[in-house]
């Protein structure tokens, strides 16, 4: 195998308080869908190169796309087993973790020739890109996942062949079957979700849902986006909204498809992962004033008689810190009489991987002082509710808040470790959202679980 050396990928602010209004609208009772998500692996994948005409690369562990010297890959799946009207097909490629990534992931066609040989093409019988145009893939960074929407041609079972080229000198390297857990992907759902029956609100009562920890190259955070699409309200997300690093171009392919559609009506908060992209850029950039002022991250606004509070667990919380002055000050003007705040790492969770972070217990005093009702958290990848308690983490059902890990957006599931005290209800095992109804003095709480999963959990609470 021949490689080339590529070269190396060489705020204060005011925050501000959004007011939305959201429509409500009544959800009937429907009977599920079917839905269901199947993955292949390529029977076939390799490229060729220009300057090596005769050469073959069919067991190579990567596959690549260049422009100096040309390099044009191709990958081959056999489709068997698909019942139902196919509603989304994905081609899903890792880049290997040897590279630094390039400035452009490769354009992709679908192929008419799918009897081509993965160890016997070459530069010299390489098989015509000559398919539907499929789009592309924009700048890349090592050891990532990224996709390409192929529904347009994958229709049911069969053999499909995909080609893709590069107009950049600076190559994209993709892991290929070879390489075992992270070979070529083709994701294909079919049928739809349709959320499970909820109690109609009464007119004008806001909806606030949502869930952290959200959009990766798997499929869980499709399934979720399913739910959302047919709730209506307001989508909040409690952070680490696109793994692993928070990068624009992680925006572009895993949270855009799935979560994206609901942008306009997002108010996100940021979590660990979106902060391993230097200062959050990722996530500030694709959301914009929706996300607050950047670098900052925290506002707030208002959904009929509720205050809403989007906090930044990512940036100093301490007493007298600048975004606790803020959200006291904040909660000392506000006019409703019920609050909800949220943000990403929890002050309460039994979760294995990470344990509570006391350092968030400043905002949650703040919070507890101006009498709230709610917060939200996620960072450990499972559901969990608290009963009401104060910040020492006592059951108080007189001025406590009632706290929730929401972090079963889609990225993969985590264990649960010692259950702590006040823990009432918990799962691991089931992606889903979490559905608030906002009355006048009160909210219920539900969560929803994805198409094929039963586990639920819901009930309602009245305002300090």
């Amino acid at each position: 195998m021949r490689f080339r050396k590529h070269r190396p990928t060489i705020v204060v602010g005011v925050a501000t308080t959004l007011t939305v209004a959201t429509a409500t609208v009544l959800l009937t009772a429907a009977t599920p869908a079917s839905a269901a998500t199947s993955t292949f692996t390529p029977v076939a994948d390799t490229y060729v190169q220009s300057d090596t005409a005769s050469t073959n690369y069919g067991t190579a562990t990567q596959i690549v796309v260049d422009n100096s010297p040309v390099r044009r890959m191709f990958l081959r799946f056999t489709v068997s087993g698909v019942s139902g009207t196919i509603t989304s097909a994905k081609l899903r490629l890792r880049t290997i973790s040897g590279n630094d990534g390039s400035p452009a992931g490769g354009t992709f066609r679908s192929m008419s020739n799918t009897t081509w040989s993965e160890t016997g093409t070459t530069w010299n019988n390489q098989p015509a890109l000559d398919g539907t145009s499929l789009g592309s893939i924009g700048a890349v960074t090592r050891d990532s996942w990224y996709e390409v929407d192929v529904s347009a041609v994958v229709t049911g079972d069969g053999t499909y062949s995909f080609g893709a080229t590069s107009s950049n000198g600076d190559g994209a390297y993709y892991d290929t079957r070879e390489t075992g857990a992270d070979a070529p992907q083709l994701v294909i759902t079919t049928g739809t979700t349709t959320p499970p029956p909820t109690t109609p609100p009464p007119s004008g009562d806001p909806v606030l849902v949502g869930a952290g920890d959200i959009a990766t190259s798997g499929s869980g955070d499709s399934a979720t986006a399913a739910l959302v699409n047919g709730i209506s309200g307001t989508v909040f997300t409690t952070g680490d909204n696109v793994y692993t690093n928070g990068t624009a171009a992680e925006f572009t392919s895993y949270y855009a498809p799935t979560w994206g559609q609901f942008k306009s009506r997002t108010r996100p908060s940021p979590g660990n992962h979106d902060y391993n992209t230097s200062g959050a850029s990722g996530y500030y950039n694709y959301f914009g004033a929706q996300a607050g002022p950047s670098g900052l991250g925290y506002y707030s606004y208002d959904l009929g008689n509720w205050h809403i509070v989007s906090l930044n667990s990512n940036i100093s919380m301490s007493a007298g810190s600048a975004q606790e002055q803020w959200l006291r000050n904040d909660l000392a003007a506000n006019t409703r009489p019920c609050t909800l705040a949220y943000w990403h790492h929890p002050l309460f969770t039994s979760g294995a991987n990470h344990a509570p972070s006391t350092s968030t217990r400043p905002l949650y005093q703040a919070l507890y002082d101006n009498n709230a009702e709610v917060v939200v958290w996620g960072h450990n990848h499972q559901y969990e509710r608290f009963a009401p308690m104060n910040p020492a983490g006592a059951l108080d059902n007189s001025r406590g808040l009632r706290s929730f890990v929401a972090g079963m957006g889609g990225a993969d599931h985590y264990s649960f470790g010692t259950i702590q005290a006040n823990s009432q209800a918990r799962n691991s095992d089931t992606f889903g959202v979490l559905k608030f109804t906002l009355h006048a003095g009160s909210y219920d709480w539900q969560f929803v679980p994805v198409a094929g999963k039963t586990y639920s959990d819901s009930g309602s609470g009245t305002c300090h």
